[in-house]
């Protein structure tokens, strides 16, 4: 069988995700970094592989796909394990599934990323954030969060009672708003706390977290491997 890849960068939201739904499912990979700050994202290999030049990039056999929420759709439909599948075979609860990927796309990471951006990368360059974005960016994600702790109220994840890729999808950003004062945001909602508590700390999660940590700064390739196991059942 052929080999997983996924290319990427260990600093990219879209990635983690697609790390996340790798190790939820307990597939062998191998990661292949592209340093995106040298450029290799725009080089002639990586444009033939995503023509948009946008990591991260998906190779599982003869079947090459970028962006990341199509990526975690097709992986969670052809190697969702019995039982804990993270979306339904039920057209319809798959709807809801799908609306809320939707949510998390239009509605969530637009403001996250702008606080993530203003609050954690601009001081890690050095630079200071700037009080009218934040102050606008939370003010969006404070209406979309109380949507959420309304949903939460009614189901104990984003789409249903079970977890699906929805909230999966949330891992990266949860991540890094709770390292800023923006995690307010989040704390000041019961349900919603607890449910980013409960999802961010998923064993998954926390192989992606380790993978971050160890391949700091990485240069080559690296495997990372699944032993003793049997394929998972479609």
């Amino acid at each position: 069988m052929a080999v997983r890849k996924v290319y990427g960068s260990l600093n990219s939201p879209a990635k983690l995700k697609v790390l996340a739904c790798l190790f939820e499912h307990d597939l062998d990979f191998e990661f292949v970094p592209i340093n995106l700050d040298a450029g290799e994202h725009k080089e002639k290999l990586f444009l033939s592989m995503n023509p948009f030049g946008e990591v991260p990039v998906y190779e599982d056999g003869d079947i090459k796909q970028f962006e990341a929420r199509a990526i975690i759709r097709c992986m969670a439909h052809e190697y969702g394990k019995k039982g804990e599948e993270l979306i339904y075979w039920d057209a319809r609860k798959q709807a809801v599934v799908a609306n809320w990927v939707d949510v998390e796309d239009h509605q969530f990471e637009p403001p996250a990323l702008k606080l993530i951006s203003e609050l954690i990368i601009k001081p890690e360059k050095g630079l200071v954030p700037d009080e009218d974005v934040v102050a606008e960016a939370e003010a969006k994600l404070g209406k979309v969060l109380q949507v959420y702790e309304a949903r939460l109220k009614r189901f104990k994840y984003l789409a249903s009672d079970k977890y699906t890729i929805v909230d999966l999808l949330h891992l990266p950003n949860l991540q890094n708003l709770m390292r800023t004062p923006a995690r307010k945001l989040i704390e000041s909602h019961p349900r919603e706390s607890a449910w980013c508590t409960e999802i961010l700390a998923r064993p998954a999660w926390t192989k992606v977290l380790d993978m971050q940590r160890q391949t700091d700064d990485m240069t080559c390739i690296q495997n990372f491997e699944f032993p003793n196991k049997g394929e998972p059942n479609p």
